[in-house]
């Protein structure tokens, strides 16, 4: 997968697990880079997108500034719970393929899963409000949280100082 891929940054310093992510993207040359895998944690950037990213200076990946195309992909993230096995995590997420959804780990736990341009979202969120009834997982929608950032909004904390 990694055949003529590099890594971008982002970074998220209002993210309540991570300061930053690097996501694997096909550079197309003069700033212009195409995500190639799903965020685990940037909000408003799928798979797919086209971005423009540079280097801040010269010994850091290009930091990614903007979405230049959508590519009409979505994702949201799902975390088990402890008590759920992983073969019923995999099996469960398996399951979505039918609604055109693939997913990636970040640990056995926690996933991020990629609703292709044909996916219908409500279709998605109705089966996995389901599973969270069941008490079998949390999730989150990943649009944007701030205009013109891919990070989480800032905690009332850090809004007060």
């Amino acid at each position: 997968m990694t055949d003529n891929l590099t890594k971008v940054h982002i970074d998220l310093p209002n993210h309540w697990a991570t300061g930053g992510e690097s996501l694997w993207a096909r550079d197309f040359g003069g700033g212009r880079f195409r995500i190639e895998n799903v965020p685990f944690y940037a909000y408003g950037l799928n798979f797919y997108d086209v971005v423009e990213a540079r280097a801040l200076r010269p010994e850091l990946k290009p930091s990614v500034m903007r979405v230049l195309e959508r590519s009409g992909h979505q994702t949201i993230r799902v975390m088990f719970d402890e008590a759920t096995v992983e073969e019923e995590r995999i099996d469960r997420l398996n399951s979505l393929a039918d609604l055109h959804v693939s997913y990636e780990s970040c640990n056995p736990r926690y996933f991020a899963l990629d609703l292709e341009p044909e996916a219908s979202m409500n279709a998605v969120r109705d089966r996995l409000d389901a599973w969270q009834a069941e008490e079998v997982l949390e999730y989150e929608t990943c649009e944007a949280r701030q205009p013109g950032s891919f990070d989480a909004q800032p905690s009332d904390a850090d809004a007060a100082t």
